[in-house]
């Protein structure tokens, strides 16, 4: 039995069973979703933000001042404007509505590109960049259904690592939105 599939029929004791049609859809995604992860220009930004050596304390300044205001500011405008935000939204472009929102993060958690705007600004602390990046071995995460306050919407979270060759460098996050599979 494949780690999908196990994590299918885990995911399926806590969905309606009308969800169980949701979670096959998903599994249609998969290899799209990987494709975004593995785009040469996703891979460029990251490594490119990796580059730049931010130290963890001025990541997590950086989110407290994110989370501190809900107000568009300046950071939060040009990290929405990157070029790996533009990047990610021809992507959630190709795939449709069933993308509420796609976010990429560097080998630190720090968000490098994202189509709408997160609650917050690190993940590093956070299952989906935990389990995606993993220490640097990587993995896939998909987690629980749940209502996501930065998209309105009720969606299952598909977290992925991004990888430099075999090395992982960072990870993707795309939220699915369940009423649109």
């Amino acid at each position: 039995m494949s780690m999908w599939t196990l994590v299918s029929w885990l995911l399926l004791a806590h969905v309606p069973p009308d969800g169980a049609a949701q979670l096959k859809k998903v599994d249609g995604l998969m290899p799209e979703l990987r494709r975004m992860a593995a785009d040469p220009a996703v891979v460029r930004e990251v490594k490119r933000q990796n580059a730049r050596r931010v130290p963890l304390d001025t990541v997590q300044k950086r989110d407290e001042e994110w989370r501190a205001s809900l107000a568009l500011t300046p950071f939060k405008r040009q990290l929405l404007g990157s070029p790996c935000a533009r990047l990610l939204a021809r992507h959630q472009d190709r795939l449709g509505r069933a993308v509420a929102e796609a976010f990429v993060m560097d080998n630190q958690g720090a968000l490098v590109g994202a189509t709408r705007r997160t609650s917050d600004y690190w993940q590093g602390d956070e299952p989906k960049w935990l389990e995606s990046f993993n220490g640097g071995r990587g993995g896939e995460l998909r987690e629980k259904p749940f209502f996501d306050e930065s998209t309105q919407s009720y969606v299952l979270q598909v977290s992925l690592p991004v990888k430099d060759g075999a090395r992982v460098i960072g990870a993707l996050t795309v939220s699915l939105s369940l009423l649109e599979l």
